[in-house]
């Protein structure tokens, strides 16, 4: 037992320091937002450091765009090989927390047949929301009919939360953003 106290020790150490790295000042995990996911489960969004995500912004009420928006995340990450495609996580957040509950989301994630194994649908409060966008630099504004007016963007994040590539190409492969990933997540990381 005296043996393996040291080692102990030394493993709570590691995950402590790691714990205790500050953020880099451009991490989008500096950003004090609380993420609730199609399962009820809430958590920090930078709780989601230590692993590359590809990010969007939707709503589950769209019937053009944001449907686009999920395929071609899923389209992009299936254009990577199995190893890549362990490594990262999908977020997808909404803009309208209104109407997109944990219920909605859910129900939304079931209809399209998204992993919540490998799929984040989450929504956080309105001021948060506004926030996550301008942070990720995506543009939108409600409209009266309740729709809204948004950017359609797929967002690399790298494991500590610094844009690392975007991509506006929505409906099909861009494969630049697929090569960007590749390298992200080819990158060492602590």
């Amino acid at each position: 037992m005296k043996r393996l106290l040291p080692l102990l020790a030394m493993l709570l150490l590691f995950g402590s320091t790691r714990a205790a790295t500050p953020l880099p000042g451009d991490s989008v995990y500096n950003l004090p937002l609380q993420l609730t996911d199609q399962d009820g489960h809430r958590q920090t969004l930078a709780d989601r450091r230590g692993r590359p995500q590809l990010v969007t912004m939707f709503y589950t009420s769209c019937q053009m765009v944001c449907p686009l928006i999920i395929d071609s995340l899923r389209l992009t990450r299936n254009a990577l090989d199995p190893a890549t495609r362990a490594r990262i996580d999908l977020l997808a957040v909404s803009f309208d927390p209104a109407r997109d509950g944990v219920a909605t989301l859910k129900s939304y994630a079931q209809k399209r047949k998204l992993d919540p194994r490998i799929w984040t649908l989450a929504r956080a409060e309105p001021a948060q929301v506004r926030q996550l966008s301008g942070v990720l630099g995506l543009q939108y504004r409600q409209l009266p009919d309740g729709e809204f007016n948004h950017s359609s963007e797929l967002i690399l994040l790298d494991a500590e939360g610094r844009i690392a590539a975007r991509t506006a190409q929505i409906g099909k492969l861009d494969p630049g953003f697929v090569e960007a990933i590749r390298k992200v997540v080819a990158q060492p990381h602590d």
